[in-house]
């Protein structure tokens, strides 16, 4: 009777502790069964598609003012490793909120990266949309504001980059972005300046007509070596039926150095709102690596 007595009473704590600080535990499984062929080398392989599990939550702290944070892990399920680790770090921040927006630092994606929205189909996927752009960045050492929903359908974000004697020559960099999304209509612009060792300049646009969801983006990058890459890319998304998605993008940049394309296509079975099952088909083309051809089928799960 003790025993039931103290794991209700042990229950009921972390309960009450939960609905005090506003805790979720998140996370995504997401596996695949990938062919590849990539210079005459032919290999199938389990890949696991940056599975994660994470933690986040609030808590009130007086006059208007919020605490909120977020602790973010990758991991790989399909063999343990994520270079070299059972979990690495993915967005991880601590912040502040109010009436007047977000303030949050940490190591997180930049307003550049966030701005593409959901135009890349095959995120995560070796069709994801870093083949062809820069500024696809997850940075260190990152301080962010954010608008309050208050302004409308506009969304501001400006955040600074302390480089802290790293990769970017002591150059501290910033990045920002304004977006606007009401309806169907979702239109962002983005700048990076010294972030990774490159400056960006990024237009993205995604459109709902009925089923069908357009998106594309243009970008122009200048990097610290010299080197101009202009792209853009596209995609075009089917919802046929409750269950069955059809969905292909197309990206390409082009450079002094270098010349980049990706080709997708595939579709998604859903099963509820939580897992679905899809099959991709990606064509890589570099000037400088090789090409490669992958044909996959997979299984994702949220919760």
């Amino acid at each position: 009777m003790r025993v039931k007595f103290c794991l209700a009473a042990a229950a009921a704590t972390l309960v009450s502790a939960h609905a005090a600080a506003d805790v979720t535990l998140y996370g995504k499984a997401n596996v695949s069964l990938q062919y590849t062929d990539k210079a005459g080398d032919n290999e199938t392989e389990l890949k696991s598609n940056a599975s994660r599990i994470g933690v986040m939550g609030s808590e009130a702290i007086g006059s208007g003012l919020t605490a909120i944070y977020r602790f973010e892990y990758e991991t790989s399920i399909d063999d343990g490793d994520k270079d070299g680790q059972t979990l690495t770090q993915r967005n991880i921040y601590l912040g502040v909120q109010s009436k007047a927006g977000t303030l949050m630092a940490g190591k997180f994606d930049t307003p550049t990266k966030t701005a593409q929205g959901k135009i890349d189909l095959f995120d995560n996927l070796v069709g994801d949309i870093k083949n062809v752009f820069a500024g696809e960045n997850r940075v260190n050492n990152i301080v962010q504001y954010v608008t309050p929903e208050s302004v409308g359908p506009f969304t501001a974000k400006l955040a600074y980059v302390l480089d802290e004697g790293g990769s970017n020559g002591d150059e501290d960099g910033v990045s920002a972005s304004l977006a606007y999304n009401a309806d169907a209509l979702y239109v962002a612009v983005a700048v990076d300046q010294e972030v990774d060792e490159a400056d960006v300049y990024r237009l993205v646009g995604a459109y709902q007509l009925g089923s069908v969801q357009l998106g594309g983006a243009y970008q122009q990058a200048t990097y610290d070596n010299g080197d101009d890459a202009d792209g853009f890319f596209g995609s075009v998304k089917w919802r046929l039926d409750d269950h069955w998605v059809l969905k292909t993008q197309y990206g390409e940049s082009s450079s002094d150095f270098n010349d980049q394309k990706t080709l997708s296509v595939g579709a998604d079975y859903v099963f509820t709102k939580k897992v679905k099952a899809f099959t991709y088909y990606t064509q890589n083309d570099d000037s400088i690596n090789n090409d490669g051809d992958y044909l996959g089928v997979g299984l994702e799960l949220k919760f």
